[in-house]
């Protein structure tokens, strides 16, 4: 058992830049080890900054699609009015200033991963989109006549709770089962408290590399590190080591 968790951790290690000691995060780990081989849509929730782009990432690295493109889409930092033409691309002519054909997203994505990154954070027009593209395996270019066959695999991933969302009427009930075919919940760094400690001496480890220090944390500095609840998870704690790290004397 312990050779197997052994195995399992430097996988990870290797694989994605995860760490994976606590209990908890190895259960996921092995849902995720399932799921990776297949060719299966995966839906990834969890609070922000527990690391959903690292999963997704291990899952592609340990996939048949380790060969293709990653390609990630932040769903909600893209102008509502670019994001069909930076998905879909558009064809020239399509729109002033479209002076030559461009390939969005997910053609860039073809034969490869393509991970939606705060999916919930999607305007409702563009879920009838989405879901269309997810049912026929297939875009058309803005502006284009065209359809253009797909072979994609995808990853969302949200923060957001889908399901209340689509009791809201604010995220369209059958798009979210198209995604939510294996759902995986990442627990936040509260609830996998082993996952602490070697995360921050991975990340001085880092920044000693980065800075040319020689730094240790003090016995108190892990306890209060193991103590504290983390509302921000592995990026608030990357980010107190990296101050830490800055601004300590000794």
């Amino acid at each position: 058992y312990h050779t197997e968790i052994e195995l399992a951790r430097q996988r990870v290690l290797d694989g994605a830049g995860l760490i994976a000691a606590d209990p908890n995060t190895l259960a996921v780990l092995r849902q995720v080890e399932k799921v990776a081989m297949l060719d299966a849509t995966v839906l990834l929730t969890g609070e922000t900054g527990v690391g959903k782009e690292q999963v997704a990432r291990f899952i592609y690295k340990n996939s048949i699609r380790r060969e293709g493109r990653f390609i990630t889409v932040n769903c909600g930092a893209i102008p509502p009015a670019l994001i069909e033409s930076e998905l879909f691309g558009y064809d020239k002519g399509a729109f002033t200033g479209a002076v030559r054909d461009k390939m969005g997203l997910f053609e860039l994505a073809n034969c490869g991963t393509l991970f939606l990154d705060e999916i919930g954070d999607l305007p409702l027009d563009m879920q009838v989109k989405l879901l269309r593209v997810l049912q026929e395996r297939s875009i058309k270019r803005v502006g284009g006549m065209r359809d253009i066959p797909l072979d994609v695999r995808i990853i969302a991933a949200t923060n957001r709770d889908l399901a209340e969302m689509v009791q809201n009427k604010t995220f369209r009930e059958d798009l979210f089962y198209r995604l939510n075919v294996v759902p995986i919940s990442i627990p936040p760094l509260r609830e996998r408290r082993g996952d602490i400690i070697p995360f921050a001496d991975a990340f001085v480890e880092e920044l000693n590399k980065k800075y040319g220090f020689k730094k240790q944390f003090t016995t108190s500095a892990l306890q209060a590190m193991e103590e504290y609840d983390w509302p921000g998870n592995v990026r608030e704690l990357k980010n107190v080591v990296e101050r830490m790290v800055i601004l300590s004397q000794g």
